[in-house]
């Protein structure tokens, strides 16, 4: 059967002079590669960093990492789509994908952290005068290379929910593991973004006794009371995890930890002050302190179940502001409204279709 490809699409290109949207060739499949359209992308605080210069990264490029879209094509011969993910996939078919796209050789994913695989790529961080130019979602089209795990979302979840699972939700879910059990502990959670308020809901679902966060935007805080999330105590805890990256608040919670406890650190991506760690305490309190960083194809399988799970528990889809079309995305690469955690783009609203051609 004859599947119709597109021969161009629209990209926003991050350049050294601001976003600009170009009309770019899509490039033919590679045996395993997919092309995905991109239905919704959301703006990662990352993103953000990126263009405000806080962040290192590749330009030109096209940024965007968090989304949802249909499948438009597959390369032949199929594609596996990675371990925790679906079997394979179809045209047609709606989806989530990593932010990671490991080698799957190397030592590190031989052992099972492809997410730190030594020649990995990522969704979003690429060169666009490379050979993956379409590797944002900020884009009608993205192109998955062999090796990007995709997770199938069901139809009845909404764009705003299914998109922040490929960078947030995926990112808590590998957290919480590292967290370990949470039935019946104090979890107590830095930072009331998009992580934050998930993770509470997520300790809220694993059955932890309470679930205290801590942010110092007061919208955000009172936000976190829908998530699950209660207002801090100021006494011990069993679990802290941090999601802000601010020394301050990771000393701060290496202090608050009981007998027993685990911090675990998920919002130190960029060099910050040291802090000071006891090793007598350390090991007279049995702490453990961990960290992680992106997270593994079973962590985004993980997260969209648990949406899917929880959709008309938390408003989820509230936390999202409505989209904008590629033309404004300038406009919101910048700090969300007051009482929003995700800006999001429709790359193809207010747009005109693309040229298409027969591939057999």
């Amino acid at each position: 059967m004859d599947q119709i490809t597109p021969r161009v699409t629209q990209a926003a290109v991050w350049t050294p002079d601001g976003i600009d949207i170009r009309t770019l060739d899509i490039p033919e499949l590679g045996p395993g590669d997919i092309l995905v359209g991109v239905d919704l992308a959301t703006v990662c605080g990352s993103d953000l960093h990126t263009v405000s210069g806080r962040r290192p990264a590749a330009c030109p490029s096209v940024l965007g990492h968090e989304a949802v879209g249909r499948v438009v094509a597959v390369g032949d011969g199929g594609r596996p789509a990675g371990a925790g993910a679906a079997a394979s996939v179809v045209v047609g078919d709606r989806v989530v994908w990593s932010v990671t796209v490991p080698c799957g050789n190397c030592p590190r994913c031989a052992s099972g952290f492809t997410a730190k695989c030594v020649d990995v790529r990522k969704v979003g961080h690429e060169s666009a005068v490379g050979d993956w130019v379409l590797s944002g979602s900020y884009a009608e089209h993205i192109v998955l290379p062999r090796g990007t795990a995709v997770v199938q979302v069901p139809d009845s979840m909404p764009d705003a929910v299914a998109a922040p699972a490929a960078c947030a939700t995926a990112t808590v879910m590998a957290a919480l593991e590292a967290a370990g059990a949470l039935a019946g502990k104090r979890v107590l959670i830095y930072g009331a973004g998009m992580l934050g308020v998930s993770a509470a809901a997520a300790s809220a679902e694993r059955e932890a006794s309470t679930v205290r966060v801590i942010d110092h935007n007061p919208l955000r805080q009172n936000l976190s009371r829908s998530f699950g999330a209660i207002d801090d105590d100021g006494e011990s805890t069993d679990v802290a995890i941090d999601f802000t990256g601010s020394a301050a608040a990771v000393q701060t919670a290496l202090g608050r930890l009981d007998t027993g406890g685990r911090l675990v650190l998920a919002g130190s991506v960029t060099p910050g002050p040291p802090i000071a760690v006891d090793p007598e305490a350390v090991v007279r309190r049995w702490l453990t302190i961990t960290g992680i960083h992106n997270y593994e194809p079973r962590h985004l399988a993980q997260a969209i179940a648990f949406l899917d799970a929880t959709r008309e528990k938390y408003p989820w889809a509230e936390l999202v502001d409505a989209p904008v079309p590629l033309t404004e995305l300038t406009r919101v690469l910048a700090v969300a409204p007051p009482g929003i955690l995700r800006s999001s783009v429709a790359p193809t609203q207010g747009g005109t279709p693309t040229d298409s051609l027969a591939n057999t």
